[in-house]
């Protein structure tokens, strides 16, 4: 659209207005009024009266009203009357004014990962971190949540092997909901994925000889009835190792049952095994931090054989 008639700045002198007839530049200039609206000139060049006066000031109304709306236009030079319309006005955005000593959404920073606790998120449980564990790297295992440190080249097939692993998982296979019946289903699973065949095929201790029950029993996790049985497994090579599968229901979303495996060494090097009972007494609800965790009295500490 082009411009009304009117006094704009001159594009070749900016401290000078100019007359626009609506189609073309005329040449009436004169210096910026400090107040007042712009009067068009006669066709003699003199100021209008009467009724032009009162057509200018009209024009000139409308012009402010649209400066003000849509923002400055931009106006050709004398090789022609063509225009160019400004970027539309934009509101700035209101500034947020942050408490003293708060920082805003913007610069606050997300907390920082408590170094003694591992979550699962998925199942909402919280696991202790105890000395000699860290978090998971570089694990071929599904859902690992911790693992001791280090690792050992292991003595029969494969390429290295930990001591210790402490694996979360949901029942999703079975629509039992009984933490004994699932417990006791899961452990030879769990004993044959730990020491007997691994994902790729290889046998790590050169596969399982023979297994004895060590202990079985209710435990109260993450303020849940739950239920644990504990395998001590003899392998063709190696020491052995310690197995066992704690299942109890989730405190989040439908309570699917969640099962715990740990996979403990029985050499020298092997974590303690009263940590199985430590973790286990450390598992708390990540939504429910006064869910309380504790080992059922049928649970504790037991010697290596």
């Amino acid at each position: 659209m082009t411009p009304p008639p009117g006094w704009y700045p001159d594009p070749h002198g900016p401290h000078l207005e100019r007359w626009w007839d609506g189609t073309a530049w005329t040449e009436h200039r004169r210096a910026p009024e400090a107040a007042g609206p712009p009067v068009p000139p006669s066709p003699d060049g003199t100021a209008g009266t009467g009724r032009a006066r009162a057509i200018a000031l009209t024009t000139a109304g409308a012009v402010l009203v649209a400066a003000i709306v849509t923002g400055a236009v931009f106006l050709g030079d004398d090789d022609g009357p063509g225009t160019r319309s400004a970027p539309a006005t934009t509101t700035a955005p209101t500034a947020t004014t942050s408490t003293a000593g708060t920082p805003s959404p913007s610069e606050s920073e997300s907390a920082p990962t408590d170094p003694h606790v591992v979550e699962d998120q998925l199942n909402g449980i919280t696991f202790p971190l105890l000395d000699g564990w860290t978090r998971p790297e570089h694990v071929a295992e599904d859902d690992v949540v911790m693992t001791t440190e280090g690792t050992y080249d292991c003595p029969g097939e494969g390429t290295v092997c930990r001591h210790g692993l402490v694996i979360s998982r949901t029942v999703t296979a079975s629509d039992e909901t009984s933490p004994r019946l699932l417990a006791e289903r899961d452990i030879r699973d769990a004993a044959d994925e730990a020491f007997d065949q691994d994902a790729v095929g290889n046998r790590p201790y050169g596969g399982i000889e023979s297994h004895e029950a060590v202990g079985s029993g209710t435990v109260a996790v993450a303020g849940r009835a739950g239920y644990y049985v504990r395998w001590r497994v003899t392998t063709a090579k190696g020491p052995g190792g310690y197995v066992q599968s704690l299942v109890f229901p989730s405190s989040v979303g439908t309570e699917s049952p969640v099962v715990v495996r740990y996979v403990f060494d029985a050499g020298e090097d092997g974590p303690p095994l009263a940590d199985m009972d430590r973790i286990t007494e450390g598992i708390r609800s990540a939504t429910d931090a006064d869910s309380g965790g504790g080992v059922g009295s049928s649970i504790g500490p037991t010697d290596r054989p």
